[in-house]
């Protein structure tokens, strides 16, 4: 353990950012609830939960009203200006060489900002610090022609130290309610917190898992969603923000409602033509269709029908 003046000075040259803050608390031998009280006092308002997951490096401080927060750390615990922020800094820069190449939220989907902002109100990196290795998605439609739901069987990768939770996103169709739409942990995961918006019927539910993950390490877990609260339904769409990896698509149709077409197509982006199509032939015992994509590339996959 470090807890002398010399191994703070060294970890606050070499970091990383939640490890000088560890050691910055044992060396001034402030607990947690009293840096908070400190912080109050200053007029900076942060969760002691908050505090924890920072020096754990469960979590990065991204927000404004966040690095608000490390600015008067560095007050409270008698650290050099900016010696912290530098580590936060520098850790954006190392992260950014070593995680894949992705792409942006804004580029694959049209409510990319919401979806951004409620994933910052979570307080996450929008790529969360994992991705996918695999994902095999089974999605469910009604006798109405509505989304009925939808089951994942995922494996991910973390790309950084201290990953623990997945962001989940569900984008209902016209018409959802999310506050309607429940969240299922099925498998090596359970449901944290979970945030949407009514007007665009998008909801970013946390998934906690059962370890804390290095980068490099992989992790299996499963998760649904129970929808059915919108109109009829005519496609699903799902994008990536990294290369690499597979994916299987799977849609089930009730037996009262059974498409005349299904066809699967890929996207670059939310506003870019669709191409890769092809006609899907739908099951007759099980009246499903499936897609498989074997190297997965950064934009939109997806599966379309049309009903009589």
């Amino acid at each position: 353990m470090l807890h002398t003046d010399t191994d703070l000075a060294q970890v606050l040259h070499t970091g990383p950012f939640h490890l000088a803050l560890r050691t910055a608390l044992a060396v001034r031998g402030l607990p947690l609830q009293r840096v908070q009280h400190h912080l109050a006092g200053r007029g900076v308002k942060v969760g002691v939960t908050s505090l924890s997951y920072w020096q754990q490096g469960a979590r990065r401080p991204q927000r404004a009203e966040s690095l608000r927060a490390v600015r008067a750390l560095e007050e409270v615990l008698g650290l050099p200006d900016r010696s912290l922020l530098r580590l936060l800094d520098e850790g954006e820069a190392r992260e950014g060489t070593e995680r894949p190449a992705g792409r942006s939220y804004r580029s694959l989907v049209e409510a990319s900002g919401v979806v951004e902002r409620l994933i910052t109100d979570l307080e996450s990196p929008v790529d969360g610090g994992l991705h996918t290795v695999g994902h095999h998605e089974r999605v469910r439609v009604g006798a109405a022609r509505e989304l009925l739901g939808r089951d994942s069987q995922q494996v991910v990768r973390a790309h950084r130290d201290g990953v623990d939770r997945y962001l989940a996103i569900h984008h209902g169709d016209p018409g959802c309610d999310p506050s309607r739409v429940q969240v299922r942990a099925a498998e090596n995961c359970r449901t944290g917190r979970v945030r949407w918006d009514a007007d665009t019927g998008v909801l970013v539910a946390e998934l906690l898992f059962d370890a804390r993950l290095r980068a490099g390490e992989t992790y299996l877990f499963g998760y649904g969603f129970e929808d059915g609260t919108a109109g009829p339904s005519s496609e699903y769409v799902r994008g990536f923000s990294f290369a690499g990896g597979q994916y299987v698509l799977q849609v089930r149709f009730d037996e009262d409602a059974l498409p005349v077409r299904c066809r699967r197509f890929a996207q670059t982006s939310a506003g870019s033509p669709r191409s890769a199509r092809g006609d899907l032939t739908l099951s007759g015992q099980h009246r499903t269709v499936h897609l498989i994509e074997q190297g997965v590339r950064p934009g939109i996959l997806g599966i379309g029908w049309d009903w009589a």
